[in-house]
């Protein structure tokens, strides 16, 4: 083969229509990810987007939405604890996973019931 994988660029997750005010609050005024502009041709279809270190989470609007229960991205945070204290405080549910010895982990639901990973590795 000629091709190689380089490594994701970005993940996206579906939202309902309307969500960009939630989605900005949860992501960047809660999580502390930083909002980067969608390409002009892009922003018709709603939604917002995210710098992750150095790869990007896309929040899309999905016409007939129905949140990732299961499927999810995993995101690695440097003082994981920490964030779990802090979005504690906000008034999130945090579900802790302590089946892997490897790894702190916890995940956590969207404002819009997609699940999030949010993991340390030990």
């Amino acid at each position: 083969m000629m091709h190689e994988f380089k490594g994701i660029d970005h993940v996206q997750l579906a939202a309902p229509k309307n969500c960009e005010d939630k989605t900005r609050h949860f992501y960047e005024d809660i999580l502390g990810m930083e909002e980067i502009p969608k390409p002009e041709k892009l922003r018709v279809r709603g939604g917002v987007w995210f710098q992750c270190g150095i790869h990007e989470v896309h929040i899309g609007v999905q016409e007939d939405f129905h949140p990732a229960k299961k499927a999810h991205p995993g995101f690695e945070v440097k003082n994981v604890l920490e964030l779990g204290a802090h979005l504690k405080a906000q008034g999130i549910e945090i579900k802790v996973d302590e089946t892997r010895n490897d790894v702190t982990r916890f995940f956590v639901n969207d404002p819009f019931g997609n699940r999030l990973e949010f993991l340390e590795w030990n």
